[in-house]
């Protein structure tokens, strides 16, 4: 069963709710605070991790010796 990020109007609470699809699509998952069966989903954004410069070995190490040199970006 998949994990649900669902908000509820009337308590003004965010929950992560284990359910299956049908409970979700049928309405049949209650608020674990106030028991109402009118909660949202959210949709929140995936993290994004992005590899800076800095952690990019230098290409040509071997002949600077620095392992961290960015002069070759």
């Amino acid at each position: 069963m998949p994990f649900y990020d669902l908000y509820c109007p009337a308590c003004d609470k965010e929950h992560n709710i284990r359910a299956t699809m049908a409970e979700k699509a049928t309405r049949q998952i209650p608020c674990p605070e106030c028991g109402s069966t009118e909660l949202e989903t959210l949709y929140n954004a995936a993290p994004a991790y992005i590899k800076s410069a800095a952690q990019v070995p230098c290409p040509s190490s071997s002949t600077c010796g620095n392992a961290g040199c960015r002069h070759a970006s």
